[in-house]
């Protein structure tokens, strides 16, 4: 009798559990699908707040903000300090126009970290000199001009450090050789003008953009400008930005130019024509250091508080736009996922951690410092899911044959669901483990050889998104969201998160990579 009502006790226990479950996971769905708050996270990251480049304003609010909502929704909270930078930047206003008969309003943007005008300022137009003869000839006019430098920007700026210096000072050297060959081939070739076996070729001398960058410079032009492909890349100054600090700060503007309108202003220049561009360009600078920070909310394991789910973004982005795309199609996925795990109630069994990572944009600094600091944790990740590639549907994931039947578990409210996009379980074949990290936060942790299953990406309504349209440029705008699918993506994640998090045991990692000794046989393979 007691073994019988000891069973039947277990038997309350376990559907008390399940019943708890599938209300939590009922709740999820619900409010994802008639109470989503992705958009509104989005907003305020990407309107409210805009272009979050870590030393700046933005970022801080951004991280602020954030934890705050994190507070709100009952998590616990870190600040998780990744590093400081010497200087800070905000980015303002900026404008720019062609003063002629047939002026023209400027399109162009400049990199995050680099300086702007002094006010409004106004000057006519020199092409870059490319031989120590042409910079002679012209040093004394280019006080007060824009010069135009050659090459495609690919947004970038000019390195004024003093590696750069040297290099170009090579260069400037190795042209001059160049020059006097080329005046001996010319000699020749007029010696054998009638003998045309005899002719020689000359040897076209080393391209540079802004060869004589330092020595314009110090000559006092106003800024230098550059072709720019449309839309607009427009990065930071990663190069010296660790080298810089109040007193020794970039002090020209560099310019990256609509590269259409670069090519009327050099025609014109070329013709001799009379013109003068004008820019007021604020980009300001902040005594540091500057701190930035991850932020990171966890809803506490009630079992196996020490093994991991993760969700992540990186809330960085570049400034030339609002950083609503890369990566606010991350962070607002997986703000929302917070939110709805919180409102649901949810108490999983193992940990769910939420982080919104910094200085993606400036070689994965936030995940590479998250690992380094908690190395103890890596292997209790049962995985970890990192958005950042466009506002898209999660349309299925790929599982190991070791992970297939507890994933078939976690996602099959989602088959029972009904919902308007399906939702697949693929296989997923063994794979090396990376030696290197790809572009993204994932990759760090892929390296260590944390599970970092993601979602497959879709647009299943075909929508006309490019992400290379949008990737570091002008163009990465709110606009440039798809709703449908960020809210889509934000319930799906939480569904599958809990799922993991809620399992009796670890996600299995058999078969996700090759053993090292495997990895070697694959390879010769």
């Amino acid at each position: 009798m007691k073994k019988t009502l000891l069973f039947l006790g277990l038997l309350l226990i376990a559907f008390v559990v399940t019943a708890q479950t599938d209300k939590v996971v009922e709740k999820i769905i619900n409010d994802g699908l008639n109470d989503n708050r992705t958009m509104e996270h989005l907003d305020i990251f990407s309107n409210r707040i805009g272009g979050r480049v870590i030393g700046s304003d933005a970022y801080a609010s951004a991280e602020i903000w954030a934890a705050r909502k994190f507070i709100e929704w009952g998590l616990e909270v870190e600040l998780d300090e990744v590093g400081t930078l010497p200087v800070g930047f905000n980015r303002g206003y900026w404008s720019g126009k062609m003063l002629s008969e047939d002026g023209m309003i400027l399109h162009f943007a400049t990199p995050s970290y680099t300086s702007g005008t002094k006010g409004v300022q106004r000057g006519r137009v020199l092409i870059a000199p490319t031989t120590q003869a042409q910079f002679d000839r012209m040093k004394e006019k280019l006080k007060g001009a824009w010069v135009l430098i050659s090459g495609k920007s690919h947004g970038s700026p000019i390195d004024f450090s003093k590696a750069a210096d040297e290099k170009r000072a090579n260069i400037i050297t190795e042209n001059l050789e160049i020059a006097k060959r080329n005046k001996e081939v010319r000699a020749n070739n007029r010696k054998y003008k009638d003998k045309p076996k005899k002719q020689q070729e000359e040897t076209p001398l080393i391209e540079a953009p802004a060869l004589f960058y330092s020595q314009m410079v110090e000559a006092g032009i106003l800024g230098v400008i550059q072709s720019a492909p449309v839309p607009i890349v427009a990065l930071s100054d990663r190069k010296n930005i660790y080298s810089m600090n109040f007193d020794s700060l970039p002090s020209v503007p560099d310019i990256k130019l609509d590269e259409h309108q670069y090519a009327i202003i050099k025609q014109m220049t070329k013709e001799r024509r009379y013109f003068e561009l004008e820019f007021d360009i604020r980009n300001h600078f902040r005594p540091g250091p500057i701190a930035y920070h991850n932020v990171v909310g966890m809803i506490r394991g009630s079992e196996f508080p020490d093994e991991y789910v993760i969700v992540s973004g990186h809330l960085d982005a570049y400034d030339v736009a609002t950083g609503a795309v890369d990566d606010g199609s991350g962070i607002s996925v997986t703000m929302e996922t917070a939110r709805l795990l919180a409102e649901a109630g949810a108490k999983p069994k193992r940990s769910i951690l939420f982080i919104l990572f910094a200085g993606e944009e400036f070689g994965l600094l936030g995940s590479k410092s998250w690992i380094e600091k908690n190395p103890e944790k890596l292997e209790n990740i049962s995985n970890m899911f990192n958005r950042d590639g466009g506002p898209s549907a999660a349309v299925g994931m790929r599982v190991s044959a070791a992970m297939r039947e507890d994933m078939e578990k976690v996602c099959q409210p989602l088959f029972d669901a009904n919902l308007e996009i399906p939702f697949e379980l693929k296989h997923r074949e063994t794979n090396n483990r990376p030696k290197r990290p790809w572009g993204t936060d994932s990759g760090p942790f892929a390296v260590e050889g944390v599970p970092t299953i993601y979602f497959d990406s879709g647009y299943p309504d075909g929508d006309n998104f490019s992400y290379r349209e949008i990737w570091h440029t002008e163009r990465d705008t709110y606009d440039k969201s798809i709703a449908k699918y960020q809210e889509q993506a934000a319930m799906i994640t939480a569904v599958v998160v809990y799922g993991i998090a809620n399992l009796d045991h670890q996600l299995s990692r058999d078969g996700y990579y090759f053993e090292e000794k495997d990895s070697s046989k694959n390879e010769k393979k």
